[in-house]
């Protein structure tokens, strides 16, 4: 590898590197009049270039610019985003993050994006405005390559509400970021869409996700077991559980997340929950798990609406079942009962999605 650096340190404060030159294989760094405070905090940077092969085996070719003041431009050909849609999503604002010293704005322009080793997007295009480093304002749109594309945005109000949007054609390049689910496929028509308002530390969040199958979530098939439902757990080891539905409205405060409500539907199984988790710490979950038989049934039962919406022909289902989750995340203790009605909070959250669909 050859290394240069020419560059001076004034008054023991402001590091002024003028170049700054990495060459190893195929690998290239050129940054000009790079300025430093004694913070190590980016004061300004004229331009930079890099073309390198990351740690996780992605190509990253990009350009950085000045272009008036503290507005900047970075483009080019490819850049692996993983670690910057963690930062963006990332809810904590109390973590340590001063990379700059002043308010900046980055206008991008990439031909192509990877969120992971697998999922990337084309045409990626926006702005960031960060503001005492921090995201305030963002407009980021990009495709996929069957012209479905991802939005995401970050607005910040009069009142400083700062409110987060992201919309994305498909679910999976997303949710295959939590290890937790595995197995997950969004079909050709799935998409999900979240939206969080987040003021004095405190986000409301609301997260779609519409038509998806899952074949793995340890919590689930622990569930279905208890409740004797083995056809469907044999669905979900398989060729995985279908939902049509996913509604999970909740809040975020430090390290505590309170469920205020999940609703998924399916045709084999429907999930009503809320409940809390504590990172680290505590989950506690209690809810409605029920076939879908057991809901035809029951919606069946309603004079003239039942007829409508479900025909008079209806299997002859089993009961649902309540339960519990509770514990710490490695050591969770799952209890399920029997039910035999359903409560009307269940039926009317069913006949909302059965009526939209």
């Amino acid at each position: 590898m050859n290394l240069i650096i020419n560059g001076e340190l004034k008054n023991n404060k402001n590091l002024n590197i003028k170049n700054f030159v990495i060459n190893e294989e195929n690998n290239n760094i050129k940054i000009k009049n790079l300025s430093l405070n004694n913070f190590n905090q980016i004061i300004k940077i004229d331009q930079a270039n890099f073309n390198f092969l990351d740690t996780e085996g992605k190509k990253n070719n990009y350009n950085i610019k000045k272009v008036e003041g503290q507005n900047y431009l970075i483009d080019g050909t490819s850049f692996n985003a993983n670690s910057l849609i963690s930062n963006l999503l990332d809810s904590d604002d109390k973590k340590e993050n001063n990379l700059f010293e002043n308010n900046v704005s980055v206008n991008l322009n990439f031909e192509e994006v990877y969120f992971d080793k697998i999922h990337f997007v084309k045409d990626l295009n926006g702005k960031i405005n960060i503001i005492n480093n921090k995201v305030e304002e963002a407009d980021i749109l990009a495709i996929y390559n069957n012209s479905q594309n991802i939005k995401f945005t970050i607005r910040t109000n009069d009142q400083g509400e700062k409110i987060t949007t992201l919309f994305s054609s498909k679910a999976k390049p997303l949710v295959d970021r939590y290890k937790f689910i595995k197995g997950f496929n969004d079909g050709r028509e799935g998409y999900l869409d979240f939206y969080s308002l987040k003021k004095d530390g405190v986000s409301t969040s609301k997260l779609v996700i519409d038509n998806f199958k899952v074949k793995e979530i340890p919590a689930l098939a622990k569930l279905l077991a208890l409740a004797s439902l083995q056809g469907i757990a044999d669905l979900l080891t398989g060729e995985g559980i279908r939902f049509t539905d996913f509604e999970m409205n909740f809040t975020n405060q430090d390290k505590l997340m309170r469920i205020q409500e999940l609703y998924a539907i399916g045709p084999a199984i429907s999930i009503l929950l809320e409940g809390y988790i504590e990172e680290d710490k505590l989950i506690s979950l209690r809810g409605t798990l029920v076939p879908a038989t057991t809901i035809n049934r029951s919606i069946a039962s309603i004079p003239l609406l039942g007829d409508l919406l479900i025909g008079k022909k209806v299997g002859d289902g089993v009961f649902g079942v309540s339960f519990k989750i509770k514990g710490l995340p490695k050591d969770l203790e799952t209890t399920v009962n029997p039910i035999k009605t359903l409560t009307p909070r269940f039926i009317t959250r069913t006949l909302e999605k059965i009526k939209k669909n």
